[in-house]
C-alpha cells in the first residue's frame, strides 16, 4: 500500500517482506491486503489475474528499498482535499530498476494531475530485483499507489472509517 500525505513531500512506505513465491501464497497476500484496506477485492482480483496470466514467475517478489516514498501529491488538488487510487503497471528489471518507459496507468484516478504524480514518482523506485532460481529476473507488476489526505472522507472501499465522535 502506498499512502500520500502532505503535498510535495514524500509519504512514509514500509518495505514489504517477500517469501517464496506461488498461487497459494499470491492468493493469501491479495486476501490479506483487501482485508487490511490496503486494495480493494477488485484490486486483489486484477492482481492475482495479473499474476496467472504468464511471463516469467519469481521465486521471489521484488523487496522495495525506499524508506520513504517519492510521490508528490500535487499542492492544488491537496488544498481542495482531492483523493484517488491510481493504479500503475511497472517493469521493474533484473537490477531492480524501474523501466520508466515501460510503466503506464492501469486505472486511472480520474484525475490526470493524481495519474502523473504516480506515474513521475515511480521513476524514484528503487527494488532488489525479483529472483528465480536464485538469479534475478525482470517483472512486471500492478502498483497501486493511494493518494489520502488526513482531512478528507474515506473513499469507497476505504475498510478503515474514522471516528465520528459517537459512541
Amino acid at each position: 500500500m502506498m499512502r500520500m500525505g502532505r503535498p510535495g513531500r514524500p509519504g512514509r512506505g514500509r518495505r514489504p517482506s517477500w517469501g517464496g513465491w506461488n498461487a497459494v501464497v499470491a492468493l493469501r497476500l491479495l486476501l490479506l491486503m483487501g482485508l487490511a484496506g490496503c486494495v480493494t477485492q477488485e484490486t486483489a482480483e486484477k492482481g492475482l489475474r495479473a499474476l496467472q496470466a504468464g511471463g516469467p514467475r519469481p521465486d521471489v517478489l521484488p523487496q522495495m528499498l525506499n524508506d520513504t516514498l517519492p510521490f508528490r501529491y500535487p499542492q492544488d488538488l491537496y488544498a481542495r482535499k482531492v483523493q484517488g487510487n491510481v493504479t500503475l503497471r511497472v517493469f521493474i528489471d533484473s537490477a531492480g530498476a524501474i523501466r520508466s518507459d515501460s510503466t503506464r496507468v492501469e486505472e486511472s484516478s480520474g484525475y490526470p494531475a493524481l495519474d502523473s504524480a504516480a506515474v513521475k514518482g515511480s521513476e524514484d523506485l528503487r527494488f532488489l530485483p525479483a529472483q528465480s532460481a536464485g538469479h534475478p529476473i525482470p517483472v512486471s507488476i500492478l502498483l497501486p499507489v493511494y493518494f489520502r489526505h488526513p482531512d478528507g472522507a474515506p473513499l469507497p472501499g476505504d475498510s478503515v472509517l474514522r471516528k465520528t465522535g459517537r459512541g
